[in-house]
């Protein structure tokens, strides 16, 4: 039950990628603006169900995720359904607030350790949609990229940016020491080829709607897609993994690597019309690094 959890919600993330599943939610948003308000109670009680499943359930914990999902719907609903060309300081605050109580584990203490990685990854999923409703359906910003390949350049930008990136990314880990020199890989074909779902799905989608979608595609409408805001882009991403392992916390060293991976991906991002391609790319650096170093 765990599994088909997340993969039912894996499910309608996917589904905001169809302009017909965007265009009805703008609709029903259009008509009645005040519709916003369920979406914290639909998902809060999807946490519940989850929560239950993983024998973690408690209303301190519920009412805790309830408060994460109702701030960033009172900020967007402060001002209101519509199209936006130039994002506030509100809706990066909405970002923050979807971003950061995640970043740092808010309420992990009030989850049995052995359900804190599940529910970890369900609350993850709760903020992705929240994050596509909120700015592809309720605010409606431009540019966010939630569609499927439109155009040649989509399928070859990943593997021309990976071929680039790779060589840099390799011999400046090397020289940090984050990573090790390169082997043969240690792990059958079969599970190398399961890993490019996985690891699209689980860690590169996710991250791209973040990083690239939400915080760099709303620096680029607040301040201009310079390199300057690519770069800053870049750094936030890098930043976001300084409370990763496996070397010492803060870990620099991972911060480096993530801040030059995030150029590539924010260079595809602001060339291809989909997220999907600098999600790709994300997905080949990471299996890459996880089968060869």
């Amino acid at each position: 039950m765990r599994t088909l959890t997340l993969i039912l919600m894996l499910a309608a993330v996917l589904s905001f990628f169809l302009s017909r599943v965007q265009e009805g939610i703008r609709s029903a948003f259009g008509r009645e603006p005040r519709l916003i308000w369920a979406v914290p109670v639909v998902l809060t009680a999807a946490f519940a169900g989850a929560a239950a499943l993983a024998g973690a359930w408690s209303t301190t914990l519920l009412l805790v995720v309830l408060l994460y999902t109702t701030a960033p719907v009172a900020c967007a609903a402060w001002q209101g359904a519509g199209s936006v060309k130039r994002p506030s300081i509100l809706d990066f605050a909405i970002i923050l607030l979807l971003w950061l109580p995640l970043e740092f584990g808010a309420g992990g203490a009030l989850v049995p350790a052995p359900a804190r990685g599940y529910l970890h990854s369900v609350a993850y999923g709760m903020a992705i949609l929240l994050g596509l409703v909120l700015f592809g359906s309720f605010r409606m910003f431009p540019d966010l990229k939630f569609n499927l390949p439109r155009q040649p350049a989509d399928w070859w930008l990943p593997a021309a940016a990976f071929a680039v990136a790779a060589p840099v990314l390799m011999m400046v880990g090397i020289g940090v020491g984050f990573i090790p020199w390169p082997h043969l890989p240690e792990k059958s074909a079969g599970a190398m080829a399961a890993a490019v779902g996985i690891i699209f799905a689980g860690t590169a989608l996710p991250e791209e709607i973040l990083f690239r979608s939400m915080i760099q595609n709303l620096l680029m409408l607040r301040f201009g897609a310079g390199v300057r805001t690519l770069l800053a882009a870049s750094f936030i991403f890098g930043c976001a993994h300084l409370d990763n392992g496996p070397q010492a916390l803060p870990n620099w060293r991972y911060m480096i690597l993530a801040t030059i991976a995030g150029i590539a991906y924010g260079w595809v991002f602001q060339r291809a019309s989909t997220l999907f391609s600098s999600a790709a790319l994300h997905m080949l650096v990471d299996w890459t690094k996880h089968f060869f170093f």
